[in-house]
């Protein structure tokens, strides 16, 4: 559209000297310099191309303060004159506020010429036109209530509850030691590693004028100390519904992530809103509003009573102790426990790396058994010990069983059968055979971070004895056993999941070990628990599975392991720091009994 203004101003043009035409920005530069200004939060420099930039800057700190926007994009459509023959801009503008949130919406504002050039009216109208005088913007949501999270059986795991963040501002604090050590001593009765000295350090890493979030408790847990905390200086209480474990501590390096995806479900099922407020944060008027939409139902695939039985199988013990458990048909994940002691290390069930010892021997054995180097009656020599390359490797205090049928030196768990068996094997085979069974496979599993393990080809002959026997460069978690022994029980490797309906991506889906080997193999764990090495497991059903026993450090101490199944069910357990693999065949005996 051609403005009658644009006419006026060329025939304005021949009356004038050609020196005096301004050489300035156009109204349509000043415009979409104004617009983008707002659109990428720069209050200054939006400000400054209004006639009025002390009172526009303020406006705009208030409208990026109260709309928190992720993105923004304007685009003027033109510059043509109203009917009062005034210069006005025509924009498009979207706030993006995340999670598909997008309010769009067109605009206007006049322009005024001056000594300085053209500028943007200035009034609140130029940023919406509903705004009124000393008005702003501001995003409203409207968050649902998560919905319970509840497991295979239909328990409920998970339920929504008001969680209060106690916070510390230090420059409202006044003495912030004072107040440190009044909030330690009501605190520390709920979380004991609460102190004084710990409430300093957060204050120390946070801005004066910021809050520092001290800890966040449950309701009830808030109620108990209220009276103690409420009305000490510079601290506040925000408060957010959230979904929590049914039992504190229940499964809680597998919830956390659970909890995660829940968020994501409640912030995309968010309504919200736009509305003007006043000056003083109250609302007049409704701009824009989405609905709230009911969060779904999710469901987990842990097992209240697998997931019991697993806790209490390792909370008794020392030591960092872990127990995952997988059914090996669906890939399903079971349980996932740790104790207290290997919580203070993280979720080191599922992504955790140690050397898995001679559990690792299935991976061994199957690479032998697919090479066609052995079977299950293959006569094997089994020395206390022997040299591979300058590298001495002894069976546990030396046992020597002479010259055995395979089968008998696997449920003995003899190292340097093993170590052989893998030193004659090319230096891919354990790699690729681990690979078939899960470990180096890697998952993007909804609600956790796992990392299975990696096995590296063995480029020397001490690294492919050391690899065969589970040392060496060999690493693996809980988690990865628990695959690894699915697997053997399956058949091929499942691919887990964690929650109902949202399946899991896997880097890869290798082909499964022979039939053939596999059955043999299985055959071979079995007899671990009837005359081997886990003989402890003899009455808890048709249990198959490997002991291991893994140096680590200076070779002083060492990690005990039990990694097998029973019917559907195949877990691993690992206790840190054992000495051998009794604890670990011990605690297994417990979560089969209560399993």
């Amino acid at each position: 559209m051609v403005s009658t203004r644009i006419f006026a101003g060329l025939a304005a043009l021949l009356l004038v000297p050609l020196a005096s035409c301004s050489t300035g920005p156009s109204e349509e530069d000043v415009a979409t310099s104004f617009v983008n200004a707002v659109a990428a939060g720069d209050a200054a420099g939006a400000a400054d191309q209004t006639d009025n930039p002390g009172q526009a800057k303020q406006a705009l700190e208030a409208l990026h303060r109260n709309l928190s926007p992720q993105a923004a994009h304007a685009t003027v459509q033109g510059v043509a004159d109203d009917p009062q023959g005034v210069p006005t801009a025509k924009f498009d503008m979207s706030w993006d506020f995340g999670a598909g949130k997008v309010w769009e919406y067109p605009g206007e504002f006049g322009l005024v010429e001056g000594e300085q050039g053209w500028k943007v009216r200035w009034a609140p109208s130029a940023l919406h036109p509903k705004l009124g005088p000393g008005q702003s913007l501001a995003f409203r949501e409207q968050r649902p209530d998560p919905a319970p999270v509840r497991d295979r059986d239909g328990t409920e795991v998970m339920r929504p509850e008001q969680l209060v963040t106690v916070s510390l501002t230090a420059k409202d604090a006044g003495d912030v030691p004072k107040v440190a050590a009044s909030l330690a001593s009501a605190l520390s009765t709920i979380e004991p590693e609460i102190t004084q000295q710990t409430i300093m350090d957060g204050v120390g890493k946070t801005p004066k004028d910021q809050p520092y979030a001290v800890v966040t408790l449950r309701q009830g847990d808030y109620e108990k100390v209220k009276s103690q905390i409420y009305e000490l200086p510079g601290v506040s209480f925000p408060a957010k519904t959230r979904l929590v474990a049914s039992d504190r501590g229940y499964a809680s390096q597998v919830l956390a992530g659970v909890a995660r995806k829940a968020d994501e479900q409640v912030e995309a099922n968010a309504g919200w809103r736009v509305v003007a407020v006043d000056q003083a944060g109250n609302e007049a008027a409704e701009l824009h509003s989405v609905a709230e939409k009911p969060v779904p139902p999710m469901t987990v695939t842990l097992g209240d009573r697998t997931q019991r039985a697993a806790e209490q199988a390792i909370d008794q013990i020392p030591q960092a102790s872990m127990l995952v458990a997988v059914q090996p048909s669906s890939g399903e994940v079971l349980a996932v426990a740790q104790n207290a002691a290997a919580d203070a290390e993280g979720p080191v069930a599922l992504s955790g790396q140690y050397p898995p010892g001679s559990t690792f021997k299935m991976v061994t054995a199957t690479a032998g058994l697919e090479a066609g180097k052995v079977n299950r009656d293959t006569p094997v020599d089994c020395p206390g010990k022997k040299v591979f390359d300058g590298r001495v490797l002894p069976n546990d205090d030396e046992f020597d069983l002479g010259r055995v049928p395979l089968h008998m030196a696997f449920a003995k768990s003899c190292n340097t059968t093993f170590a052989q068996l893998a030193v004659d094997l090319p230096a891919q085979a354990l790699t690729d055979t681990a690979h078939q069974y899960g470990l180096g496979v890697d998952f993007d599993m909804p609600g956790a971070t796992t990392i299975t393990g990696k096995v590296p080809p063995g480029d020397s002959v001490v690294q492919r004895a050391e690899n065969g026997i589970g040392q060496g460069t060999v690493l693996a978690s809980p988690f990865g056993m628990a695959l690894v022994t699915a697997s053997v029980a399956n058949g091929r490797m499942p691919v887990p999941t964690l929650i109902e309906g949202m399946p899991t991506k896997a880097s890869d889906t290798p082909q499964p070990p022979s039939p053939q080997a596999l059955d043999q193999l299985r055959s071979m764990m079995r007899e671990v628990v009837t005359e081997g090495t886990a003989t402890g497991l003899a009455n808890s059903g048709e249990v198959r599975g490997k002991t291991g026993t893994a140096q680590f450090g200076d070779g002083t101490h060492s990690h005990g392991w039990f990694v097998g199944y029973r019917g559907d069910l195949a877990f691993a357990v690992l206790v840190t720091d054992a000495g051998k693999s009794v604890p670990a065949v011990d605690a297994a005996k417990r979560f089969l009994a209560a399993s």
